[in-house]
């Protein structure tokens, strides 16, 4: 039975969906269409709004925070042009920190050597938060139900696909044009201050119409976010292989690529934007259509069909939980494994970059504590570190999808407690960033050891090294699973605080911020491992603190109403 209909009196009929038999989305079952394709536009784009009032600005707030303060903090350490030549000289003539950051495209460049290490990772970062933002929007509020009920109103089928495009272009808009703001506020050029702000934004919106084209072709949110983060990576990829060891033009196949061909403060080159640009309608458009041909709650791709009866193996919630979690983390252990590899091939590169004393400097700036191979070992455990912090944040925010969705309930009817379900997704996400950080280090450590001759130390070398980081990357997923207890609507505000823990992370160093400021981001306590004295006191903080918010979180979790 359908939902019943009333006329309307601008012609546009409302939509009723059955349960039992599904047309495209924003049709009845006969597949009729609700007037124009994006009506109720601006109603779903209002609620969204709402709903992210504080996530967005506090994202734009770390974004432009540390833009500015990097530039800033450039001119104190490099004040005249001999010394940005110097530093300059030393960047490009690595290519493990080529492959990481990209090049400085002049090295006499205040604002080309000031924004190098926040360019292209500040606009991987916006990348993830525009696909985050458009799944959000639109797949996760399916999966959950809540667009099924929305279509029994007045809404066009296009309508919330439309609605998550615009809060991923617009925050994209919105972010270039505030950084370009507060960088020509902080005294650099503006042609080069509008450039990057630019950069950043054709980031943005390249991927959120990925983002958009993942949510139609999966069912699920998690699969949408990591079939976008695929393509991201991939684009990662393509960009530091053709910047470090070549062939050049894998680097212009790449969004990411394109950000740093526009050369900021280096030579703008504005017809750069005509790539992100094309490639944003074309795969908006590319998601309209598919979003045109498909279901309600169904993706384009067909889903695996699942066993007739339940897995003797899945008998609690730990073992629901590892099920729901195999395929991403499977996913995650691959990404790992490779970028391991790969820093550890390179590695053996370093050592004449190292030597002289001007890359000890600049690498001690990084993070690194010792020179030749041990200091981008450093670098690369604690990018490991930061990835694997990533995955502990999606892992726990499982658990407000299971919630929203409601698939909880049916695990809480039986003799299943709320703190046993939480406590399940809790262990799965712990240890599955320690696996990711296991398989990076030794992955890293044995392609090192194959060139060394030395594979079965150095893969224990590294590997605990890529070990030690594991405290820090909890720390995000722990804040994480304390908001789910307390504030529920507000656990995705941890991909903001972790993104706050990176940016103080990488940046202080080279901003000077004061001690208490560059304390509150876990990663400023990990060890910077190998080449370095270990110290377990930090450790023993950090694994505190991460106890402390999960027992926040599982307070929190018992005492709160369910949705």
């Amino acid at each position: 039975m359908t939902a019943p209909t009333r006329p309307d009196p601008a012609g546009t009929a409302t939509i009723g969906v059955a349960p039992t038999s599904r047309g495209p989305l924003g049709t009845g079952p006969s597949g009729s269409a609700a007037g124009s394709s994006f009506t109720g536009t601006a109603a779903l784009l209002r609620l969204a709004l709402r709903r992210d009032r504080v996530v967005l600005p506090v994202w734009i707030a770390v974004f432009v925070a540390a833009a500015a303060g990097s530039a800033g903090a450039t001119l104190s350490l490099y004040p005249t042009v001999a010394a940005r030549v110097v530093a300059s000289e030393a960047v490009n003539g690595s290519p493990p920190l080529i492959a990481i950051y990209g090049r400085v495209l002049d090295p006499t460049s205040l604002g080309a050597l000031g924004l190098w290490k926040i360019g292209g990772m500040g606009g991987t970062l916006v990348a993830v938060l525009t696909m985050l933002l458009v799944v959000r929007h639109s797949r996760a509020e399916e999966e959950a139900g809540r667009l099924e009920l929305l279509a029994a109103t007045v809404l066009g089928r296009g309508a919330a696909l439309a609605a998550a495009l615009l809060v991923g272009t617009g925050t994209a808009l919105v972010l270039g044009v505030v950084v370009a703001v507060s960088l020509v506020a902080a005294g650099l050029p503006v042609a080069g201050s509008v450039a990057f702000g630019a950069a950043w934004a054709s980031c943005g919106l390249a991927f959120a119409a990925v983002g958009a084209v993942s949510a139609q072709l999966s069912r699920g949110t998690r699969a949408a976010n990591g079939l976008s983060t695929v393509v991201l990576v991939v684009a990662f990829l393509l960009r530091a292989t053709g910047d470090s060891v070549g062939p050049a033009w894998l680097s212009w196949l790449s969004p990411i690529g394109w950000a740093q061909q526009l050369r900021p403060y280096a030579g703008e080159r504005w017809w750069v934007l005509l790539l992100p640009l094309a490639l944003t309608v074309a795969f908006t458009l590319l998601a309209v259509r598919l979003g045109a041909r498909r279901d309600l709650d169904a993706g384009v791709l067909s889903d695996r069909a699942g066993p007739a009866v339940a897995a003797a193996g899945l008998r609690g919630p730990t073992a629901l939980a590892w099920r729901m979690h195999r395929t991403v983390l499977a996913a995650w252990t691959a990404g790992f494994l490779i970028l391991g590899v790969l820093c550890g091939s390179i590695a053996t590169s370093v050592g004449g970059f190292l030597d002289t004393p001007q890359a000890r400097e600049f690498i001690a700036l990084l993070g690194g504590r010792q020179a030749l191979t041990d200091a981008f070992f450093a670098v690369d455990v604690s990018f490991m570190g930061m990835f694997a912090a990533v995955f502990a944040v999606l892992a726990t925010l499982r658990l407000q999808t299971e919630e929203q969705a409601h698939r909880v309930d049916a695990v809480l009817s039986g003799a299943v407690s709320r703190v046993r379900w939480t406590c399940g997704h809790l262990v799965i996400a712990a240890l599955g960033t320690a696996l990711l950080l296991v398989v990076g280090g030794g992955a890293a450590g044995l392609g090192y050891g194959a060139q060394t001759g030395d594979v079965v130390g150095e893969v224990l070398r590294l590997g605990g090294a890529a070990l030690a980081q594991l405290p820090a990357a909890l720390v995000a997923g722990a804040v994480v699973a304390a908001l789910f207890g307390i504030a529920p609507r507000l656990a995705t505000g941890g991909w903001a605080i972790l993104a706050a823990f990176v940016m103080i992370g990488e940046l202080g160093p080279l901003m000077r911020l004061r001690q208490w400021v560059t304390d509150l981001s876990p990663f400023t306590h990990a060890p910077r491992l190998p080449g370095a004295a270990m110290s377990a006191t930090p450790l023993v903080w950090l694994m505190l603190v991460v106890l402390g918010l999960t027992v926040v979180g599982l307070t929190g979790v018992r005492r709160r109403d369910f949705a």
